[in-house]
């Protein structure tokens, strides 16, 4: 999901002014907050239930990507080799 302009970028003195509104925000349109100061982006606060899951997401693609890179470099493993090393039938 992506920010929604409209609804999703708060000045920073609203974060200082009511904290809970924005976070409640976040939380409840699932999208992470851009705060700004003086018309630029200083920082985002999103739930952490939406943190956690784009973290999964990172962590999930740089083992994929480290993957291709094995299978690119030779360094691959038959099935039956694999399930060998580590005890499994």
């Amino acid at each position: 999901m992506g920010t929604k302009f409209s609804e999703d970028v708060i000045p920073l003195t609203d974060l200082k002014v009511n904290p809970g509104r924005v976070v409640k925000h976040a939380t409840d349109v699932r999208r992470p907050v851009l705060l700004t100061s003086r018309g630029r982006g200083v920082a985002v606060v999103q739930s952490v239930h939406a943190y956690e899951a784009a973290e999964e997401e990172r962590a999930f693609m740089r083992a994929v990507v480290a993957g291709l890179a094995d299978i690119e470099g030779g360094r691959e493993l038959t099935l039956a080799h694999a399930k060998a090393r580590l005890g499994l039938k």
